[in-house]
């Protein structure tokens, strides 16, 4: 059965060369193979047309490529491209493209559902699946990279971890991805345009530290108050404020790199001037910028977006404490792609 077979792209280059040689060929086969799985995105071994055919027949009988399909595509009327990507195991996650006037940015997917149990966000009513694979990641990547050199006439130019799932709860796959990306032989992308949202697990905020990565950090944070983000996150029960405080420090005492807060405000929970006063504060433990972000509805009501004076409350405050603020417009609300709508409702 197919399935049973190795997905070949779970193999190192080293481990592909030696391949070639148990099987009496040359090594450098392995680089020409490596080449079309990654920097050439090939779908399937009939792809790789300067390899032989008896090569292509003995790949396809010792592996497979587990390679993504996009199910469905939906292009909104501010032209946000979201992608249903259908994995091999039939599961789906999804991935959307977002377009301004000087670069085009893809938000990508690390789970299946989500490990965490934020009750705002849409993915995480459906609750964690599977981990994806680094394949998985990198391929939802080449797919928005297609589709912005198609609809934009321009090369994909930013990753954000921000579509279904939490990262760090994927650390591993997210990384090796990552490293795929970033890597000549990969898509050649600078880390510095790759932002990791979280909404906060301490252990491996410090473990990114350790590990040097490269890419910027942002935190999913929403309240400076333990009681209030319990309540709309109550994983935070686990990685209260404290922990995550510590864990940012430790962050920035080894990188030097700047944190993003997202910062959703909503009427009637975190629109209170002890609200501000406590994001304030929190912003000035390590050198931050905020970015405030539009609320999209979930169905339920339970979460409305603020009023508009209370943003502005927000914006003043951080900007007479000398804390850089943005308001995050969202975008592809009309096909369900805004922060906190990705359900797989196809």
């Amino acid at each position: 059965m197919a399935q049973q077979k190795k997905d070949i792209r779970a193999l190192t280059k080293e481990q592909l060369r030696t391949f070639f040689e148990k099987q009496g060929d040359k090594a450098f086969r392995g680089n020409q193979v490596y080449e079309w799985l990654w920097s050439k995105g090939a779908h399937s071994f009939e792809d790789m047309t300067n390899v032989s055919l008896e090569t292509r027949e003995l790949l396809a009988e010792n592996f497979v490529i587990n390679h993504i399909k996009v199910d469905t595509m939906q292009r909104s009327s501010d032209g946000t491209v979201k992608n249903a990507v259908r994995l091999y195991d039939g599961l789906i996650v999804e991935s959307v493209l977002i377009p301004t006037a000087n670069r085009t940015t893809a938000c990508v997917s690390s789970q299946v559902g989500c490990s965490l149990d934020c009750k705002f966000c849409a993915t995480s009513r459906l609750k964690r699946m599977r981990n994806l694979n680094p394949d998985e990641i990198y391929d939802q990547v080449i797919a928005i990279d297609n589709e912005s050199r198609l609809y934009f006439d321009r090369p994909l130019s930013n990753i954000v971890f921000m579509g279904m799932g939490e990262p760090l709860m994927n650390y591993n796959n997210v990384i090796k991805a990552i490293d795929k990306i970033t890597s000549p032989e990969g898509l050649g992308m600078s880390p510095k345009r790759i932002v990791v949202s979280t909404s906060g697990v301490p252990k491996i905020i410090k473990k990114m530290a350790d590990d040097a990565v490269k890419f910027n950090l942002a935190v999913s944070l929403h309240s400076a108050i333990d009681e209030v983000r319990t309540e709309i996150m109550p994983f935070n029960e686990h990685f209260p404020l404290a922990d995550l405080r510590e864990s940012l420090e430790y962050w920035y005492a080894k990188t030097e790199r700047k944190i993003t807060y997202e910062y959703v405000v909503w009427k009637g929970i975190n629109d209170r001037q002890k609200d501000i006063d406590a994001l304030v504060q929190f912003c000035k433990y390590v050198p931050c910028k905020v970015n405030i972000i539009e609320y999209n509805p979930i169905d339920d009501g339970q979460f409305q977006q603020a009023d508009n004076q209370a943003i502005e409350d927000y914006i003043y405050h951080l900007e007479k404490n000398r804390i850089v603020v943005n308001v995050r417009r969202s975008r592809g609300k009309d096909i369900d792609a805004a922060c906190g709508q990705l359900a797989n409702k196809s």
